[in-house]
């Protein structure tokens, strides 16, 4: 049978032709676990991550999601101030400028951060396209590190114990010894002896979060450390798992944004550095950079880590803006430098009297 077809309909059909070839070379689409061209797509379970405006309720969005689909600031009211966790007065609102100012207080009071003497970079290659897995910066990342000055110190001594007890394979329950979990309050108890932290507490004490020094050590610790499932398995994961020492999951390196124990990893040969794609504007410690790296065999296109600062400094820091923006785009500055801090709540399960524990956070770009 012959059609006739209007020149508007083979408009139509070259334009559905040029999707179609687009959508199969991937010319339209970035990488599997990016946004990038993704935006609002509907959900497909056999996606890595997702991209629609249910995928942060989930807890399964792209690390870049905030990028490209300009999520994370969108519920900030004009005036600025912004109601979480219950705290509807105008008085325990916390406010852009207070974060702003809080964790520039935080930045001044990092007493233990590393010097620009105590460690030497060698980024090498400034990478464009993150999906490819070549390596293009065949040296380590870290070409110095004072270990003896910095790793002698108790809240690095301590944080540092912490690294080795966990399983990296999301599935695998993680079962605490009892030196392990008096690990955990080890580290908490040294923290809390820094001027961060008591900085950290005054301030939401003063915005009625916390009544008393113990309840916010005691939330810090379930927020944290509390255990909960990313896989039909119980209790194989947990805030600081996969913020601090990282985690595989479906084959790929997820969380990881620490460089501390990337650097202890690096020395060992468990990791490999790829290249960079990110460096922050600040000339001294800490430093926020953007790595593609192979870990044990497993790979991170884009993780940004703090370089330099204390283990406290980037425990308060996230914790701030867990407490005061869970689930959004934190903006800060620290050392005059804007940067933000993306934080996701789980909420598959929570604690105590329905509080949610940290799924994630890390720094994002300004």
């Amino acid at each position: 049978m012959h059609h006739t077809y209007t020149k508007k309909t083979w408009m139509f059909i070259l334009l559905i032709g040029t999707i179609c070839w687009s959508l199969a070379s991937g010319s339209l689409y970035g990488p599997p676990d990016s946004c990038q061209g993704r935006c609002n797509e509907k959900y497909n379970r056999k996606d890595v991550c997702h991209c629609n405006d249910k995928c942060e309720i989930y807890q399964n969005c792209c690390e870049d999601y905030h990028i490209y689909c300009g999520q994370g600031n969108t519920d900030e009211k004009e005036n600025n101030t912004v109601h979480n966790g219950g705290f509807s007065t105008s008085d325990d609102a916390i406010t852009d400028e207070e974060l702003v100012q809080a964790s520039e207080q935080l930045y001044q009071h990092d007493r233990n951060r590393a010097q620009e003497s105590d460690i030497i970079l060698n980024k090498q290659q400034l990478a464009s396209n993150t999906k490819d897995h070549e390596d293009q910066s065949p040296k380590p990342l870290f070409q110095y590190v004072n270990e003896e000055k910095l790793f002698s110190q108790p809240t690095y001594a301590s944080f540092i114990k912490l690294l080795d007890n966990y399983h990296k394979r999301v599935g695998t329950g993680e079962e605490f010894t009892k030196d392990q979990l008096k690990e955990q309050d080890t580290f908490l108890k040294e923290i809390m002896k820094t001027e961060i932290m008591k900085e950290l507490y005054r301030f939401l004490h003063s915005k009625n979060r916390y009544d008393t020094e113990a309840e916010f050590v005691a939330d810090l610790k379930e927020m944290w450390f509390g255990l909960y499932s990313r896989s039909k398995d119980d209790s194989d994961s947990s805030g600081f798992e996969h913020v601090f020492t990282g985690e595989v999951k479906k084959g790929k390196v997820s969380g990881f944004h620490n460089w501390i124990r990337f650097y202890l990893l690096e020395k060992k040969g468990i990791i490999n550095y790829l290249s960079y794609n990110y460096d922050g504007p600040w000339t001294s410690y800490p430093d926020v950079l953007g790595m593609q790296f192979n870990w044990d065999g497993f790979f991170k296109e884009v993780g940004t880590s703090f370089i330099g600062s204390s283990p406290e400094f980037e425990f308060g820091l996230y914790s701030l803006c867990f407490i005061a923006r869970p689930g959004k785009v934190c903006r800060l500055k620290i050392g005059g430098y804007s940067l933000g801090i993306q934080t996701y709540t789980w909420d598959k399960s929570t604690y105590g009297n329905g509080k949610k524990y940290i799924a994630t956070a890390y720094v994002v770009s300004p």
